[in-house]
């Protein structure tokens, strides 16, 4: 609990780190490319769809049928742009964390590395080829576990749980792999995921929770869809600074997890010895010394008288 605790807030204070801040700009940028350029192209009949998917439901229309009568009839026009934008927040959601993996997190697990462990030897048990495979299989895994749960949604307790479970699953996943990838080795990586499996996906549980905050700009959005354009772009940037202090958090805690792995487990050091026993069959060069002088040659008997 003290490491938890104690990474939490230097997390907190990282994040106003301006390089930190910099760096999450990049997939904002990104990001409010791809999404206004998908809009530019879909958004419409993205619209046109869903409208008509909700009025091919009776009790859809019915209520829609209810706020005309009512003189609400206006709010016809924001419930499909709203039910796009819902739909549209787990791919949103899924490429802020991992533009936030590939683009971020390498660059603060050297941060964090440099200014708290600048010792801690690099074993190298990961690289971006495994970063990417485990990254993109643990999306695929989260997307079906996250379709396979819709049906649950309709039950209110469970739409609460479910979504942030399954957020806090994957973030957990790729920040954990991330954060260990340069520093430890794979055995180290797998000792380490499976001692601290529990906390690790409470801390990715947490972040899930965090990132849930930029759904409450969509109630805005409600209101004032006009003003989407705008929204959209913030609740990106607040993803990625959520998922930075994500993975600031995961790096913090993982990189003094193995620090005190290392400190309880040393390497057995190789010592120098000259006898037959020299550790991994090493030659240990020994200082030439002089070979001994040969014996004196023995002077001739004499001749027997």
């Amino acid at each position: 609990m003290r490491v938890l605790l104690g990474s939490f807030w230097r997390s907190v204070a990282y994040c106003l780190h301006p390089r930190v801040i910099g760096l999450s700009l990049l997939p904002l940028v990104l990001m409010v490319a791809g999404a206004f350029a998908l809009g530019y192209l879909f958004w419409d009949r993205a619209v046109d769809a869903v409208l008509a998917w909700l009025e091919s439901w009776a009790l859809v229309e019915f209520v829609l049928g209810w706020l005309d009568s009512v003189g609400l009839g206006a709010l016809r026009t924001v419930v499909a742009p709203l039910v796009v934008l819902v739909l549209a927040t787990p791919l949103i959601v899924v490429a802020s964390l991992l533009l936030v993996a590939f683009l971020m997190t390498p660059a603060m697990v050297e941060l964090v590395a440099q200014r708290r462990f600048p010792d801690l030897q690099r074993q190298r048990g990961g690289g971006f080829w495994g970063s990417l495979g485990w990254a993109l299989w643990s999306t695929l895994l989260a997307l079906l576990m996250l379709v396979l749960s819709l049906p649950f949604w309709l039950i209110p307790p469970l739409v609460l749980v479910l979504p942030p479970l399954i957020w806090g699953w994957l973030t957990y996943r790729v920040f954990a792999y991330d954060a260990l990838a340069e520093h430890a080795s794979a055995d180290e990586r797998r000792a380490l995921l499976t001692a601290h499996r529990v906390p690790l996906l409470v801390m990715g549980v947490l972040v899930g929770l965090l990132g849930a905050a930029p759904s409450l700009l969509w109630a805005s959005g409600a209101m004032f869809i006009a003003q989407a354009p705008l929204l959209i772009p913030l609740a990106i940037w607040i993803y990625a600074l959520v998922f930075a202090f994500g993975s600031l958090w995961f790096a913090h805690y993982l990189l003094q997890a193995l620090a005190e792995l290392r400190r309880a487990n040393p390497a057995p050091s190789t010592v120098a010895s000259s006898g037959p026993a020299a550790a991994d069959g090493a030659v240990i060069d020994a200082p030439a010394r002089p070979l001994p002088a040969p014996p004196p040659a023995s002077a001739p008997n004499p001749p027997a008288a």
